[in-house]
């Protein structure tokens, strides 16, 4: 991927006929694009500064974006209605509840599936080891029962 631009903030041809053009067609343009070029290398640092400042500002507009972290620890915003936060409080118990033993359910499924592939690898493993003693005993065999240097080690 190329990483220039053609319009990039330097003085290239392509930025001074566009601050051309600008300057003949409506000269804010032409005074914008002049700006660009002079000070456009700094606009990553002031679109960072922007959107540090917007953030501030606007974090109580986001009352819903940790909804998920408050929920696991079950403190709530409180609505004012005991009745209703009595029946959230426990609904939010008892799905803690479910969690918790879904949670419990995994482990265990996870341990027995571990297992499951102990055992096979024990089985494939053991299957080898056969079919290797068998393989050196029928060479040993076929050589007379002599043993040579491979059958020593």
């Amino acid at each position: 991927m190329n990483t220039t631009a053609l319009i990039r903030p330097a003085w290239t041809p392509a930025t001074i006929a566009l601050m051309v053009i600008g300057f003949m067609v409506f000269w804010p343009l032409g005074l914008a694009m002049l700006a660009y070029i002079i000070w456009g290398d700094r606009l990553e640092g002031f679109k960072r500064d922007v959107n540090r400042a917007t953030d501030g500002i606007f974090a109580g507009c986001r009352r819903g974006s940790d909804k998920a972290a408050r929920w696991g620890k079950g403190s709530y915003t409180p609505t004012g209605n005991v009745a209703f936060d009595d029946w959230r409080e426990k609904e939010l118990e008892r799905l803690a509840e479910e969690r918790r033993k879904l949670d419990e359910t995994l482990a265990q499924f996870d341990d027995y599936a571990r297992e499951l592939r102990r055992a096979k690898d024990q089985e494939e493993f053991d299957r080898f080891m056969a079919n290797r003693n068998k393989s050196t005993a029928t060479t040993t065999t076929k050589r007379g029962g002599k043993p040579g240097l491979l059958d020593e080690a």
